[in-house]
Order: C-alpha cells, then sequence, then structure tokens
C-alpha cells in the first residue's frame, strides 16, 4: 500500500493539457508503450484500493449490524426502566442513564454510518481514477460528462481554506449548510494514502437538483472538480463532488 498513491500520482496525466505534438523522434514510438505500462500500474493499484477498502467498508457493515441489535436492547431496557420508574421500583436516575447509555450507542451507530459512506466515497474516487484512463486529457477549463463521472479543469486556485464562498452560495440557495463529507484529509485518506490536502467533498448527486447547482457555480468560479455519480449503473453509492484537483500522490513519506 506504502506504493499506492505513489503510482496514482501518475493520473495527473488525465487533467493535464495534451502534450505538444512537435517533430517525431525515435523516442515517441516507445511512449505508447511506456504509458500503456504505467496505465496498467495505475489500474493495478486501484484495484487493490478497492480491496482493501472494501474490506474495511464491509468490516464496518458487519460492525453496524451488530450496534443496531445493542440499540434495540437499550431501547427495550429505557422503555422498561419507565415502566417501573412510574411504579416506583426505581429512582430517575437509573432511568436517566440507561437514556444516556442509549444515545451513546445511536451516536456510535451515526459514526459508523458516516465511515461507511466515506469508505464509499474512496471507493467511489479509486474507480473515477482507472476511468479517467480511457477518457481524453482535458484542458484548461475544459469540461465533459461521462455515464460514470462528470469533470472539469478549472484554472483558479483553490484549497479547502477558499471553501467559504462555496458554502456561502449553497446555503442562500438552498436554505442549509453544504454536506461537506471531508474537507482536506480524513483518517482514511491516510490510511490509504491519497493526498486530500487541497480537496473537499460533498455528499451531492451530481444528477440532483442541488448538485447541478453546485457544479454550475464551480464551473462560474473556474473551480476544478470530479463528480462521480456512483460506482454502480442506477445506484448513489459513493455519488459525490470532488472540489479541487484529484488527489495525486501520497499523503506523508
Amino acid at each position: 500500500m506504502r506504493n499506492v498513491a505513489a503510482i496514482l500520482g501518475l493520473l495527473l496525466l488525465c487533467f493535464a493539457p495534451p502534450a505538444s505534438a512537435q517533430g517525431k523522434s525515435k523516442s515517441s514510438g516507445a511512449q505508447p508503450a511506456a504509458t500503456g505500462r504505467a496505465d496498467s500500474e495505475i489500474v493495478r493499484l486501484n484495484a487493490e484500493v478497492i480491496r482493501t477498502t472494501t474490506e474495511y467498508r464491509d468490516q464496518l457493515a458487519l460492525q453496524l449490524k451488530t450496534e443496531n441489535v445493542e440499540i434495540d436492547l437499550l431501547a427495550q431496557e429505557v422503555a422498561r426502566r419507565a415502566q417501573w420508574l412510574d411504579k416506583g421500583y426505581i429512582a430517575r436516575q437509573e432511568w436517566e442513564q440507561s437514556k444516556i447509555a442509549l444515545a451513546g450507542a445511536q451516536a456510535k451507530m451515526e459514526d459508523t454510518r458516516r465511515r461507511i459512506e466515506e469508505a464509499e466515497m474512496v471507493l467511489g474516487e479509486a474507480e473515477a481514477r482507472t476511468a479517467l484512463l480511457t477518457l481524453p486529457p482535458l484542458p484548461s477549463g475544459g469540461y465533459s460528462e461521462t455515464e460514470s463521472l462528470v469533470r472539469y479543469n478549472g484554472g483558479a486556485p483553490w484549497s479547502p481554506a477558499d471553501s467559504g464562498k462555496i458554502e456561502t452560495f449553497f446555503a442562500a440557495r438552498f436554505g442549509r449548510s453544504l454536506p461537506v463529507s471531508a474537507r482536506g484529509e480524513t483518517e482514511l485518506h491516510r490510511r490509504m494514502k491519497f493526498d486530500h490536502r487541497n480537496a473537499m467533498d460533498v455528499a451531492l448527486h451530481p444528477d440532483s437538483v442541488e448538485g447541478r447547482a453546485l457544479m454550475e457555480y464551480l464551473r462560474k468560479s473556474g473551480v476544478p472538480f470530479i463528480a462521480i455519480r456512483g460506482r454502480m449503473a442506477g445506484a448513489a453509492t459513493g455519488a459525490h463532488i470532488h472540489i479541487g484537483k484529484p488527489s495525486v500522490r501520497m499523503a506523508g513519506p
């Protein structure tokens, strides 16, 4: 895994302007073979990222089932103690303690759900990196859509520190906060060795009304993005809008 993002850095080619086509030298004939080998390595390493992240996601899914059972039992205990309290069998403090335990378990389950969603987004981005290899490079300001993703190679400099204007636009337009799922790097990005420091993920489907409005705003502002429609046709699993350039190199040594 330590070499994953080092090779993924080559995906910068997918967003770089086309190379100059000046005279063809002897080395020009070797370029397609070299590029093909690099692309194959990227696909292989992306498959490894997908495998390990899927394992992580599946472990969380099992954990979620256990937490659901625990919450059901704790909810029954709260109801039981409420009856005992009405009959004077227990003190209010005992009933309140059971409510606190239930609230803690519910918070833990919500965190597990959040981590599952984050894993799905990482999976979507890994698959998008592979898909980018089949697409022509975008020039600065270029825009394209495919069945699986939308991409815009905006030329404006951007980092998560500049997210205020985007969030202000969204709140004014839709009356709610922008659903940011990852602002810069998260624990999972570091674990997967993705440099996500200059990117922000937004939990919006690109084909939703809100997603379309956000992408239109980003294009007008010159902010680059990749919008992922989902890992499977007809499903929103992993769908989100990645604001910023693609994550292209290792985070850390």
